[in-house]
């Protein structure tokens, strides 16, 4: 049944599900890449679609800004709607010099300024780690593709506009590969639910060149990501069949 923020039937979604931040990167993904597509949700204009891509059926769902709101739609999708595996398909900044802006980056791990997995792991660390399987076929797929990726660990920061300017610097000190607001939640959300996550980004600026694309490059010209999701999906049924 619907739950306060997902007005889908059950069985509406896909056991796997891709999430962009922005509803209107979910229904480009929807329009783009899949077949037979019909939309299952629109509460608070939070697109959800499924469809299939070459015979396979996979939802797009967007997910909003920040870990909060990922964090609703994740563990609704997974106990209301029985999604097994999430990838997170956003946009990302660089601090490193050798991540430029149009380079796909994978969050292998995910630290964080927020709080929320001490709140759920009884105020101890919780490592927000990706699902290895996932990122390892996600790897696979960006090496088919030829298309460079850089593996590492990820920064979900609570702020878009952090006052602690000195923040960018020791980032790029600790080998960030980029920097964003969802992954650390999705993938405590994932752990404590018993699903599996992921999150592949494209860099959308560089915080410290000052390089970026617009709003409507990050909206549309983000294939490379979303075609090596959509391949890491089928590349993980190859290796469960």
């Amino acid at each position: 049944m619907a739950t306060p923020h997902i007005n889908a039937a059950p069985g509406d979604f896909a056991d796997t599900v891709l999430m962009p931040g922005d509803p209107l990167r979910a229904k480009y993904i929807a329009d783009t890449y899949l077949e037979n597509v019909r939309q299952v949700n629109d509460v608070r204009n939070m697109f959800g679609y499924t469809g299939t891509y070459k015979g396979r059926e996979i939802s797009v769902m967007a997910h909003g800004m920040g870990i909060p709101s990922v964090s609703i739609y994740a563990k609704e999708l997974i106990t209301d709607y029985g999604v097994k595996s999430l990838i997170r398909v956003g946009s990302c900044g660089a601090v490193r010099d050798d991540v430029n802006v149009h380079d796909v980056v994978i969050g292998m791990g995910a630290s964080t300024d927020s709080k929320v997995n001490r709140m759920r792991f009884n105020d101890h660390d919780f490592a927000a780690l990706a699902d290895f399987e996932l990122t390892q076929h996600a790897v696979a797929a960006a090496k088919a593709k030829n298309v460079p990726v850089k593996v590492g660990n990820i920064f979900s920061a609570d702020l878009f506009y952090n006052p602690q300017t000195e923040m960018a610097e020791m980032l790029k000190r600790y080998g960030i590969v980029g920097v964003e607001m969802e992954a650390a939640g999705l993938y405590g959300v994932a752990a404590e639910f018993g699903a599996r996550a992921m999150t592949i980004c494209t860099v959308s600026d560089h915080i410290l060149k000052g390089d970026s694309l617009s709003s409507a490059d990050r909206q549309t010209t983000f294939d490379d990501m979303m075609l090596i999701a959509l391949d890491t999906v089928l590349r993980d049924d190859a290796a469960h069949a």
